[in-house]
């Protein structure tokens, strides 16, 4: 019983959990602004081509 009450009192590991719950939401964070970023980048890629290869200019291969 008193081994429980004193890990209950115990705060060392709280910081370090705070610490790794900020890092995943920053990382989500990330992995859905760069998700969002690739499909824009996608199209705005994508778009140059078509238009390069419009007016008879060549552009490299699209890869996907």
């Amino acid at each position: 019983m008193r081994w429980f009450i004193r890990l209950r009192r115990d705060r060392r590991g709280a910081t370090a959990m705070e610490y790794g719950l900020i890092a995943a939401l920053i990382a989500v964070a990330a992995m859905t602004i760069l998700s969002g970023m690739g499909s824009q980048l996608n199209t705005t890629f994508s778009r140059t081509s078509s238009g390069l290869a419009r007016s008879g200019g060549t552009s490299p291969p699209v890869i996907q």
